[in-house]
């Protein structure tokens, strides 16, 4: 007769279906099989160790569910996105990014009233504490935008200590406001951090919405005032939208994973930013721009430079191109195709860099190599275009991508400390060192 594993309490509440069964030791186990709400099933392994002494070995997590979610669904074998059931095309063509985060954090759009008092919220919140600026006149001018916005997050706990103490516990007013603090502090760090690498003074935000202010702080100087331009204001606006959740990504689940420990918000954001930092992540358009420039500079014809990617003894790889989730078009990328045209052709921007990409994207279509592998445009092969017509630096890209996500980031630690019951991440492991082994003295080692 089989052992029953019995489900834990907080997925009793999800679809149960036939138990899969488990055979091992010549022992046999039931494991209870649950069902989302869009069909997605997990077999539930809560309680293996307990009942068998075995855990499952997943390295990168890439078959396992960390947890139960109402914020983002993906399928990513149709290109489906969705942000709390509504599907990204609509918030893309229809929404404010604004509107979006608000949507992401507190589970529904906002009513009108709702919405002026995020807005306000929002505009309240810009400024970021004087005391802080000596932070950034003591920074090296070569210093790294996302070294400098992951470190002066983290500082917000020292000038707000009323949400470093609650852990997430706080009442949802308390919350509501620092939820607003940050996700308007951030672009103002942002923007900073950009005029603190070029040399210029400080443009301090003003009275406009979310992303007009963003572009005020960046290029707005003294001497000359940015001259606000609604199809960029629009094309980022998009960019945000696009990348402000994406289910448990790498950033995602690491700010989920530190701030289970009940550590304060802007720690767990500060560390969901230096995950996002690095090329295999939000690094990726930069990476792209850094690909397209190669080919340009080279004078490499696109179709050599595709059979160099094709070649495992080359270096060369085509950036941009898959994901890990996404094993058709990914819908994003189909959204900001577009804008990127209108973006270039607004501006009057004649970039070789968009011609060398939509030739890239048009050979790798049809090559039967990348059919195969299912390797599609991902969002970030034209967002860096777009940025850079924008006039945003690349080391600025992941910035951007962060102040993006941001919402998102928030909206999954706010839903993991609602959750009963709270638990800390603690991942197994499967030891494979030495065996146990006496101590020698240094004197003794040869």
């Amino acid at each position: 007769m089989a052992d029953t594993i019995i489900i834990p309490g907080e997925y009793r509440n999800l679809k149960q279906l036939e138990p899969a069964r488990l055979h091992v030791d010549g022992k046999e186990y039931e494991l209870p099989v649950v069902e989302g709400t869009e069909g997605e099933r997990a077999i539930d392994i809560t309680n293996l160790r307990k009942a068998s002494g075995h855990v499952t070995l997943d390295a990168g997590y890439q078959n396992t569910g960390s947890c139960t979610s109402n914020i983002t669904y993906i399928d990513g074998e149709k290109g489906i996105l969705r942000y709390r059931g509504i599907p990204i095309e609509q918030l893309a063509e229809r929404a404010s990014f604004v509107e979006t985060a608000y949507l992401l954090v507190h589970g529904k759009l906002p009513n009108r009233a709702e919405m002026r008092k995020f807005r306000n919220l929002l505009t309240q919140h810009s400024m970021i504490h004087e005391d802080m600026l000596t932070f950034f006149h003591g920074l090296p001018r070569e210093a790294h935008p996302m070294a400098i916005l992951s470190s002066m997050v983290n500082s917000l706990s020292i000038y707000y200590p009323e949400v470093a103490s609650t852990g997430g516990e706080g009442n949802g007013e308390e919350l509501d406001i620092a939820v607003a603090r940050l996700i308007s502090k951030v672009r103002t760090i942002a923007a900073f951090s950009y005029k603190k690498s070029i040399g210029e003074p400080f443009v301090y935000p003003t009275n406009y919405t979310y992303c007009a202010n963003f572009l005020h702080m960046m290029f707005s100087s003294p001497i000359q005032k940015y001259k606000l331009n609604h199809v960029v204001i629009r094309a980022l606006n998009l960019l945000l939208i696009l990348h402000a959740d994406h289910e448990q990504n790498c950033s995602t689940s690491t700010v989920r994973l530190v701030g289970s420990s009940k550590v304060n918000l802007y720690a767990s954001i500060c560390a969901g930013i230096c995950a996002l930092w690095g090329p295999l992540h939000g690094g990726a358009n930069q990476k792209v721009i850094e690909t397209l420039e190669y080919i340009r500079d080279n004078n490499i014809p696109v179709k050599k430079y595709i059979e160099m990617v094709k070649d495992k003894d080359k270096p060369q790889r085509l950036m941009g191109f898959g994901h890990r989730v996404y094993r058709n078009y990914d819908p994003r990328a189909k959204i900001i195709k577009k804008t990127c045209t209108e973006v270039l052709e607004h501006m009057k921007s004649d970039d070789p860099l968009l011609d060398i990409a939509l030739e890239l994207e048009e050979i790798a279509l049809h090559d039967q190599y990348f059919i195969d592998r299912k390797l599609y445009p991902n969002v970030d092969f034209y967002s860096g275009i777009i940025y850079k017509a924008i006039g945003i630096p690349t080391n600025m890209f992941t910035v951007m991508f962060a102040i993006g996500r941001l919402p998102g980031w928030i909206a999954q630690w706010k839903e993991m400390h609602d959750s009963a019951p709270f638990k800390i991440g603690r991942p197994r492991q499967i030891y494979n060192g030495p065996l146990i082994r006496d101590y020698v003295p240094i004197d003794e080692r040869e």
